[in-house]
């Protein structure tokens, strides 16, 4: 494996969620995101784009999300593209990798 597959995974497998200082207010032909820590505003242009993004929590990947929205494997290419953006825009934030279950037989799971 290369140092750049370690560093760059592969995006849908990435963990995302709305940043915390970010409002969305949907419109006709999506939202406008806007951040009141950097100031910024950003147009999402399609409500298929506002549903993906309004799900990400931060514990389902981005194909997680892009399945459970019934978005079409065909136009993925293009969410992950609108999805980056918005990250680098400072209106989405990484979230870690989810915790690996444990083998230990003497931890128990948490229960709900």
């Amino acid at each position: 494996m290369t140092q750049a597959a370690v560093a760059d995974p592969d995006p849908l497998d990435r963990r995302l969620r709305l940043h915390p200082s970010v409002s969305l207010r949907p419109e006709r032909f999506g939202a406008l995101a806007y951040s009141f820590d950097t100031r910024k505003l950003s147009f999402i242009k399609h409500p298929d784009l506002l549903r993906v993004v309004e799900s990400l929590d931060g514990a389902s990947t981005v194909r997680e999300r892009l399945i459970g929205a019934d978005i079409a494997e065909s136009r993925w290419p293009s969410f992950v593209t609108a999805l980056a953006t918005l990250e680098a825009s400072e209106m989405l934030e990484p979230v870690g990798p989810a915790p690996a279950a444990s083998t230990d037989p003497r931890v128990e799971p948490p229960s709900d």
